[in-house]
């Protein structure tokens, strides 16, 4: 069987997840602190028929080898970590998070999970919760009684709110950063959220504004860092090169046809 078929067939399963990629990109495009995701390739081992440096006489040798490649594979998905817009939106409870960190969260299991998404809502209790009722540590708790307009986060991440029958505010709570050596070896588990892995090295926690960790800006939310136009180009250009392998697997079995022709 020729090679080229199943070669070609590499292409096109390597473009096929390099679209499901771009899909799920472009599918996000109005999630919160949604972070771009690139599909990385890799070529896959070759046959050597020749190695280059192969004495040709006594006094030369072969100056290029000959080798035939096997096609493509996925390598990784890489999550670029680059700043999103920020976007006023008025909400009290809104907190984007201009710079490097990430906001963490309770998960139902006990454990930790790290977010971008700063659509943070105030639950029943007075909590600061995440838009699936997750807590937001350290936890926030706000007094009861208090005066929801006077609700307010300071850049470094102070929270502040006013109780009836007093000018003065309150600080109520601290919001706490965590950033990571490696981000992009944290694992998406789905809704916004990350959870950490022995690749992205333990959290490094800190108060916003202080020892590298972003600024807190309240009534905003980040926007994805997708470009939309790039993605659209990446598409076209993924669609293209799945053609282009479907066309290379069309030849071969042309050309295995008029193989099997000879004898008539």
């Amino acid at each position: 069987m020729m090679r080229s078929l199943w070669t070609a067939a590499s292409g096109m399963n390597g473009q096929q997840f390099n679209i499901d990629t771009i899909s799920n990109n472009l599918s996000n495009v109005n999630t919160t602190g949604y972070k771009q995701v690139r599909a990385d390739f890799e070529d896959l081992i070759y046959q050597t028929r020749k190695i280059a440096g192969t004495p040709a006489t006594e006094e030369t040798v072969v100056p290029t080898g000959i080798q035939v490649g096997h096609g493509v594979k996925v390598a990784a998905s890489q999550r670029m970590f680059t700043q999103g817009s920020l976007q006023n939106t008025g909400n009290e409870s809104d907190i984007a998070i201009q710079g490097e960190g990430f906001f963490r969260t309770l998960q139902i299991d006990g454990s930790f999970g790290y977010t971008r998404d700063g659509a943070f809502k105030i639950d029943s209790n007075g909590q600061l919760v995440t838009s699936n009722g997750n807590k937001v540590l350290p936890e926030v708790i706000l007094p009861e009684g208090f005066i929801r307009e006077s609700f307010s986060i300071s850049q470094d991440g102070r929270i502040n709110v006013k109780l009836p029958g007093s000018d003065d505010p309150v600080e109520v709570g601290q919001v706490q950063l965590f950033r990571f050596v490696n981000p992009a070896g944290l694992q998406a588990i789905g809704e916004n959220t990350f959870k950490l892995t022995s690749a992205s090295g333990d959290p490094i926690g800190g108060r916003p504004g202080f020892d590298g960790m972003g600024m807190v800006y309240q009534k905003c939310q980040e926007n994805t860092n997708l470009t939309v136009v790039k993605e659209m180009v990446n598409m076209i250009v993924a669609q293209r090169a799945y053609e282009l392998n479907s066309k290379a697997i069309q030849t071969s079995d042309s050309m295995l046809g008029i193989a099997n022709n000879l004898k008539r």
